[in-house]
């Protein structure tokens, strides 16, 4: 059994809170913002034939659905949480590629490592001119590695 003060619905609605009321289990009174941004998004009417349709088990889980997709809307009326998660998922995405990048770069300084190291070769007195080094002292550096520019990301934020 409830207690005498009306649920936060019934409370907004201005009306009187009955005891199997739909709305008083998950919009409790000391809530009352939860229920107003739902209210705003979806109507009431809306919002309590969804929460009947349910199984009484699934229905808290609906209602806090519910509110974060308000909150995602008044944030953002067009896309709403859509949103949000079509943000997410660009940001995975460049970090995956920044995650390949990076093991590109480790895979590539390790099979350096793990070359044998050259024959000795006399030393010539045209170290100056880089076209005339030997080739094993031509190794690219890390800055000059990633040469194709569809491998670089840009960030469609900045």
């Amino acid at each position: 059994m409830r207690s005498c003060s009306p649920c936060a619905a019934c409370k907004f609605l201005r009306r009187r809170c009955a005891e199997d009321c739909i709305f008083a289990p998950y919009f409790p009174s000391q809530d009352p913002h939860r229920f107003a941004i739902v209210h705003k998004v979806f109507g009431a009417s809306n919002i309590s034939k969804a929460l009947q349709e349910l199984p009484v088990d699934q229905r808290g889980d609906a209602a806090s659905s519910m509110v974060y997709e308000a909150n995602a809307r008044v944030r953002d009326p067009v896309y709403g949480c859509v949103g949000a998660i079509s943000y997410l998922q660009n940001q995975v995405s460049q970090l995956q590629m920044q995650l390949t990048v990076a093991q590109t770069e480790l895979l590539r300084i390790k099979m350096q490592q793990d070359l044998p190291s050259p024959p000795y070769l006399a030393p010539t007195n045209n170290f100056n001119n880089i076209d005339s080094q030997p080739e094993y002292l031509n190794f690219p550096s890390s800055t000059n590695v990633i040469q194709d520019p569809s491998l670089k990301t840009e960030s469609i934020w900045t």
